[in-house]
């Protein structure tokens, strides 16, 4: 299916895709499902899928949430022909809230000051467009002051992000928190929010609705 693509996918020097398949296998063994994403070609993606009119960055797979897999082996196998872009699903192992760069270099110098400490750190990625994607665990819905926000997206089930070290057309996917600085915790979506909404607020963003202290979702405890 790679036939009339295949030139065009931009060439990886091999070490480079060795690179790619060392680190996707990396987060599957940390549980973290993964999916090879279509190939970089110049400015647009190809994932050799006849008739696919996607040129963005998005899944080499069809049925990419089905196929997506924590398994080593099967993950492995998908880059030892193509330089596949590193997605990882959400909404399983965790979910993410992506921001602006300035927002999110604002919400991550927050952090150290949390009360609740080191348990409100996680990963953080951040695309060479300037959106910043903070992982939290996964099943917890946008608090209602930001449910209608634009400046804040929630990727949960049916949904994906980029992972590092993704090629876009603009640059190369990061960790502006490692997950091994964050030692592959993370943190609770709601503390996360909390510290967001003050954010948001101190930049003079109004936020509605605005709740009753005794409406506040709380951190859930036992994890």
């Amino acid at each position: 299916m790679w036939g009339n693509v295949g030139p065009r996918v931009a060439q990886l020097a091999p070490i480079e895709r060795v690179r790619l398949r060392r680190i996707a296998v990396r987060y599957a063994v940390h549980g973290w499902e993964v999916t090879p994403g279509a190939c970089l070609a110049r400015s647009r993606f190809v994932c050799g899928r006849a008739g696919c009119p996607t040129v963005g960055c998005h899944p080499a797979l069809e049925n990419w949430e089905r196929g997506a897999s924590t398994d080593p082996a099967r993950v492995a196998t998908w880059w030892r022909s193509r330089p596949h872009g590193v997605l990882l699903p959400t909404g399983r192992a965790f979910d993410v809230l992506e921001v602006s760069a300035h927002l999110g270099r604002r919400l991550l110098d927050a952090v150290p000051g949390h009360p609740a400490g080191p348990g409100v750190r996680g990963p953080v990625v951040v695309t060479p467009t300037g959106r910043w994607m903070f992982l939290v665990r996964p099943g917890d819905p946008l608090r209602p002051e930001l449910e209608h926000c634009f400046h804040v997206v929630r990727h949960g089930t049916g949904s994906w992000i980029p992972a590092p070290p993704t090629r876009l057309p603009e640059g190369t996917v990061r960790w502006a928190v490692a997950p091994e600085q964050a030692r592959w915790r993370l943190p609770d979506s709601y503390l996360l929010q909390n510290t967001l909404i003050e954010t948001l607020r101190a930049d003079g963003v109004t936020l509605t609705p605005e709740l009753l202290p005794g409406q506040l979702p709380l951190p859930r405890r036992g994890h």
